[in-house]
């Protein structure tokens, strides 16, 4: 970077120069030929893929699928007043549309027949109806007497020709058309609607997102070349990179959905210096004279800015968790096209027909170009107040660390007014929350006294935790000594079994596997509770399982979706430092100093400590949209530290003072970087319209970090400077 452009430099835009029309057409063949397959990218919704294979927690789960068909239920519940007669007696009329719903669900595709519960078949009994339905309330009756369920098992994915989507919608139709009308609810519709947000407004908001970042461009430069151009090397890295994915077998998944957000940061920036630089020599010489400067000007610090992004992306590969290491593959790949489009599609794009089409000066620019040159001169002569003023903002983001929580109620995903949400209430209020889950354990391959004893004396320790409304606590516990405990004892064990059977068909085979010798206790809690608050009372109940069965765990998706975040953040630490050595390395090799290369690393590593401290202090909680915020503001905010350094050392090359590189550098790089994130900031601020309130928080969050990378480069990184360049 301390000499003028090398031969590579010059023979590489000598080449894109003279064969622009080639490289135009080739571009888009290759985009033509990818369409088709980026338009089949599909879309992982499986939890399960979000924790790393050898992960304890996957592994009990999966067991539990295995030996009991898991906990993957879908409920209807609505509230009928004339539910109840006398003597714990279902009136007729309550009966025959439970039975009605029931034999509607049992029909469905998706749904497990034999697995349908209702309260019609469990109060048939001659006997015990007072005890069937204090088992029951919580589960399939509510405690108001007016609320009752109907719970379905659904059928394993491999073994039912359709999609969880359709189970879904015919479902809630049936729901919808009950009368009185029912609700859907369980955590496999939860999770559902959770990636179908995703997957809807991110292909809904990202066109707006691009309607909105062409209007606000043509705005900074009224052109409408330069408007579409940085738009069209965006697209084109997104469907080469698409169809790469497909050709390689690979799926988005909750922690990919940003791409589409990330190659969008990563192209505008990159179009945006080339305009900027562009504008500037054009107003100089002839068209192709200015582009020629631009390149030979801008290859090198672009080419590092990739290399250091690519390999910022390229550390989350060290990660276990197979989505995390997809997202690593899939931005390293898109990081790496993003150059490769442009250096295709913009020679060609801004030297044919009408290459005198040159970007405007924006509205205020030359106001905003004196500001820039302010900001220079007041933090060259004011270093110590900008020094204090700097570190207060830091001391105060960081302390907000220690404020940090994680979001484990999955209604906060959603609006409140969103169908999920409402169904949830229902379930929250009317029948002890919709966390299914259980503790498992060994048994022997027929019962006896004692182990019967031994359940019996389990249940009622973990009814210990047992309340309706307190928080933290269990609202209901099934165990198969319940079932049996209702019908008279003096019967043999045999026909107890049976009778149980003929009034709950589901009951025990859902509890017991004799074949494998293992059993569980389904437990209920509230889904609308603190991450603290879940994990200590999944710690309760293994504790207290394990004093009568030391080999007892508890598993569902209640405790996956509990410790899911922690799952997302396992290695993000270990990656984080990974990617930030890696670039230091890279700025090292660039530049020939390493203490360069660590000088670089601190504006970048600002808006971090910004960012997350802000989360802290705001009681904004790590979510799935942010649990990776870390690593991707790194990548996003290292561009514009090695542009500015890139526009600053040429400055000085040509004689510059310090103070004079500083402020052309400023007024030209420094331009560059407000207009991007100006436009990007315009651009994120569309996801504030999402359903999934994890994309809202990405879009502030990220539009956050973008301004606090913007305030390290133009006010952090010059007083760092001032170290390594005392002349």
């Amino acid at each position: 970077m301390a000499v003028p452009p090398s031969l590579w430099v010059d023979r590489l835009t000598n080449q894109l120069l003279t064969w622009r029309g080639l490289w135009l057409v080739i571009a888009f063949l290759l985009t033509a030929m990818a369409w088709g397959p980026a338009s089949r990218l599909t879309f992982d919704q499986s939890i399960e893929s979000m924790y790393a294979a050898g992960n304890s927690r996957l592994a009990a789960w999966a067991d539990s699928k295995r030996l009991f068909g898991g906990d993957e239920f879908v409920v209807l519940a609505y509230t009928d007043p004339e539910l109840f007669g006398d003597d714990d007696r279902l009136t007729d009329a309550a009966r025959i549309r439970i039975e009605s719903l029931a034999e509607r669900l049992q029909k469905l595709p998706g749904i497990q027949p034999a697995s349908v519960q209702h309260l019609a078949a469990a109060m048939q009994a001659p006997i015990g109806r007072a005890g069937i339905r204090r088992l029951l309330e919580g589960v399939l009756v509510g405690r108001d007497g007016q609320t009752t369920a109907v719970f379905c098992r659904l059928t394993p994915k491999d073994q039912t020709s359709v999609s969880r989507t359709e189970t879904y919608r015919l479902v809630r139709q049936i729901g919808a058309s009950q009368n009185p009308p029912a609700v859907a609810v369980g955590e496999p519709i939860q999770v559902h609607e959770m990636f179908r947000h995703v997957e809807e407004d991110g292909a809904t908001l990202g066109t707006v997102s691009t309607v909105l970042l062409m209007i606000v461009i043509f705005v900074l430069f009224r052109s409408l070349r330069w408007m579409v151009l940085p738009l069209i090397v965006v697209q084109v890295t997104l469907i080469w990179t698409k169809g790469l994915l497909v050709a390689s077998g690979m799926q988005l998944s909750m922690v990919s959905s940003m791409l589409h957000s990330l190659v969008t940061i990563i192209g505008i920036a990159t179009v945006m210096h080339v305009t900027v630089r562009y504008r500037y020599y054009r107003n100089q010489t002839d068209s192709t004279s200015a582009l020629r400067q631009t390149f030979q000007e801008l290859i090198v610090p672009v080419f590092w800015t990739i290399a250091t992004t690519a390999a910022g992306f390229a550390a989350l590969l060290t990660s276990h968790i197979q989505p995390i290491f997809n997202f690593g593959i899939m931005m390293t790949l898109a990081t790496l096209l993003v150059p490769v489009a442009a250096a295709m599609i913009l020679p060609g794009g801004i030297l044919l027909a009408g290459a005198n089409d040159v970007p405007s000066q924006a509205p205020a620019e030359s106001r905003l170009k004196g500001f820039l040159g302010q900001v220079t001169e007041w933090v060259e002569h004011r270093p110590t107040i900008v020094w204090l003023g700097m570190f207060l903002l830091t001391a105060f983001s960081a302390a907000g660390l220690w404020r940090l929580s994680v979001e484990t109620d999955f209604s906060k995903n959603f609006r409140a007014n969103s169908p999920v949400v409402k169904a949830l209430e229902v379930f929250e209020t009317r029948l002890g929350g919709a966390g299914n889950w259980e503790v498992n354990f060994s048994a022997p391959a027929e019962f006896d006294a004692e182990f019967l004893s031994k359940v019996r004396h389990l249940a009622q320790e973990l009814r210990t935790l047992e309340a309706v409304d307190a928080p933290g606590k269990l609202t209901k516990v099934i165990a198969v000594t319940d079932g049996l405990d209702v019908i008279p004892p003096f019967l043999p064990l045999s026909w107890r079994l049976g009778a149980l059977d003929r009034m709950q068909p589901d009951f025990i085979a859902s509890l017991y596997n004799p074949r494998d010798g293992w059993m569980r206790i389904m437990l209920r809690a509230r889904e609308r509770q603190s991450s603290e608050t879940k994990l200590k009372l999944i710690a309760d109940v293994e504790r207290i399982a394990r004093q009568e069965f030391p080999d007892a765990r508890t598993t569902g998706l209640f405790v996956l979706l509990t410790y899911l975040i922690e799952s997302l953040m396992d290695d993000q630490l270990s990656s984080f430092l990974l990617a930030a050595a890696v670039i230091v390395v890279l700025m090292w090799i660039a530049y020939g100093s390493l203490v360069l290369g660590l000088i670089l690393l601190i504006p970048n590593l600002f808006p971090i400590v910004l960012v997350i401290g802000i989360m802290g202090w705001i009681g904004l909680p790590i979510n799935i949209a942010t649990a990776m915020i870390a690593s991707v503001s790194m990548g996003l905010t290292i561009d514009s530290s090695i542009h500015y350094l890139a526009g600053y050392k040429d400055a000085r090359r040509r004689g510059l003072t310090f103070s004079e590189a500083l402020k052309e550098t400023h007024q030209g790089v420094g331009l560059a970087l407000v207009f991007s994130n100006v436009a990007l900031v315009a651009g994120f601020s569309v996801l504030t319209l999402s359903h999934f309130i994890p994309l809202i928080h990405f879009g502030v969050l990220v539009s956050v970090a973008m301004l606090g990378g913007l305030l390290g480069n133009l006010i952090l990184l010059p007083l760092l400077l001032r170290f390594v360049d005392r002349d």
